[in-house]
């Protein structure tokens, strides 16, 4: 896997995935930049959040649960002193659908966390405490 990213003005920069995606990162006001993008520990938290929800939606589908939607909450908490590394990370999964299984998303999350996710498992061995709930919402009728 590789990436490309050329610098565009002041504290911004383009990054082009080996896919052909491009994104826009940049700094807040404070250092020079526009806003016009996601600062890079952001990415890094959203990769998180991605990496792990690609691992539920897959395991919930072979699973055959009914799902209609998953969402992945993450709250990050960083250090105070530079390098301002992430120290704690949580995820929170809402997953909704139609007689789901608790027992089956708990073990989704389970594998995801254990097993299959790569940027979990990459910051939970560079030192990061990642913790992981979920919760279930059943998907409402119309009614109708």
């Amino acid at each position: 896997m590789q990436t490309r990213v050329h610098w565009l003005e002041n504290v911004a920069f383009e990054a082009k995935s080996e896919s052909g995606h491009p994104l826009v990162m940049d700094g807040s006001a404070e250092y020079g930049g526009e806003n016009r993008g996601p600062r890079p520990m952001e990415l890094i938290l959203m990769g998180l959040g991605g990496c792990a929800s690609f691992d539920i939606v897959t395991i919930l589908k072979k699973s055959r649960q009914d799902i209609t939607d998953v969402v992945c909450e993450l709250q990050a908490q960083r250090a105070e002193t530079i390098p301002a590394v992430f120290t704690e990370i949580h995820l929170h999964f809402v997953v909704t659908g139609n007689n789901i299984k608790e027992k089956q998303v708990a073990k989704a999350v389970e594998l995801s966390a254990e097993k299959y996710c790569s940027a979990s498992k990459m910051l939970a061995d560079g030192g990061v405490k990642i913790t992981h709930d979920f919760e279930i919402r059943e998907l409402q009728s119309s009614g109708v």
